[in-house]
């Protein structure tokens, strides 16, 4: 099945979407148990935690951990975000900069100024924005990033997220309470599939989409910590409580370049292989034997795989025994953890 297709449906009880392009699966999202990415709490500070240059804050859904806490004071109270999920036993990571994120447009109360995302290079096209921007929020003091959706947008669907976001941040930041409490809950999947699926594709909300269109195999091939290289290789995906080891064999390939192929291939699919698990965190990868010398391209293949990956991942570098780690941003959660 040629293009793209966003599948809205449940699994395992759980709110979930999947996109699937030219047949194959290539993003889920499932709701989780926990806080989402998103959430805005009114929180209070609690107590510092010396040599970690932060401070733990009560929420009405436990703990949170709160960096850069210059000039915050035990007992008072503000505004924070849920940045990702954290490990199981540890506080919520928060942040105080809040953003506010729809289809077509962020909003920024601690950041003003009007932005168009890099990724519109079209000078005319910038310039239409700037005068939607401009108009839409008027004499806002909030500020504005208009994303690359906005390239096919109409203009009145732009001003009207816009206007939106505007009337939501109004409702959090002007919320009278006083005692900690949960101000806005991030997107289930559904919300941030429409949210972050902004490219023409047929939508299916039938029920049982997941299973008449393939999504349920490849749940049960992701179980597994196996993952098939187009080129006859194969990755091993083991998490442990430390981190997430990745072993890359060669499979059949006994050609002296059969080492580079295969990690090659592992740089081109890792992020998607990822993704799908919801893994984070400490990533090391166990490459297959290649010289030195092909280490850059390595590198080079990987860090272009990642570009377009959504979550924020850190090319860390080798190690003494010439394995290459990474650090990924938790935005998801494990899948094993979501269809136990």
């Amino acid at each position: 099945m040629k293009g793209r297709t966003v599948i809205l449906d449940h699994v395992a009880g759980r709110e979930a979407a999947a996109l699937m392009v030219d047949g194959k699966l290539e993003d889920l999202l499932i709701a989780g148990d926990v806080p989402a990415p998103g959430t805005v709490y009114r929180a209070r500070a609690d107590r510092p935690v010396k040599g970690q240059g932060g401070m733990f804050l009560t929420t009405p859904d436990g703990p949170a951990f709160l960096r850069q806490v210059k000039g915050l004071a035990p007992g008072q109270a503000l505004l924070v975000q849920v940045t990702g999920y954290a490990e199981p036993g540890k506080a919520l990571p928060v942040t105080t900069r809040l953003l506010f994120k729809s289809r077509f447009a962020i909003v920024t109360p601690d950041a003003p100024g009007l932005n168009i995302s890099r990724s519109i290079r079209d000078d005319d096209l910038r310039d239409a924005l700037l005068e939607i921007a401009h108009e839409a929020m008027d004499d806002s003091p909030h500020g504005l990033i208009l994303r690359s959706s906005c390239v096919e947008a109409d203009p009145d669907e732009i001003a009207g997220d816009i206007a939106a976001m505007l009337d939501l941040v109004r409702q959090v930041l002007d919320d009278p309470g006083t005692e900690p409490e949960t101000l806005l809950d991030g997107d289930a999947p559904h919300a941030l599939a429409w949210r972050e699926w902004t490219e023409p594709a047929e939508v299916v909300t039938t029920p049982g989409g997941f299973e008449t269109h393939g999504v349920l195999d490849t749940l049960d091939a992701l179980r597994g910590p196996q993952e098939a290289l187009p080129g006859g290789g194969h990755l091993f995906i083991e998490p442990t409580r430390a981190l997430v080891a990745v072993d890359v064999n060669t499979g059949r390939d006994t050609s002296l370049a059969a080492g580079l192929k295969a990690n090659h291939d592992c740089a081109r699919h890792l992020p998607r292989a990822l993704r799908l698990r919801g893994l984070g965190g400490q990533i090391t990868l166990d490459l297959a034997p290649m010289p030195k010398k092909d280490r850059r391209g390595f590198e080079n293949a990987l860090r272009a795989a990642f570009r377009s990956d959504p979550e924020e991942t850190v090319l860390a570098g080798w190690t003494p025994l010439g394995n290459f780690e990474l650090q990924r941003k938790r935005g998801r959660l494990p899948l094993a953890e979501l269809l136990k």
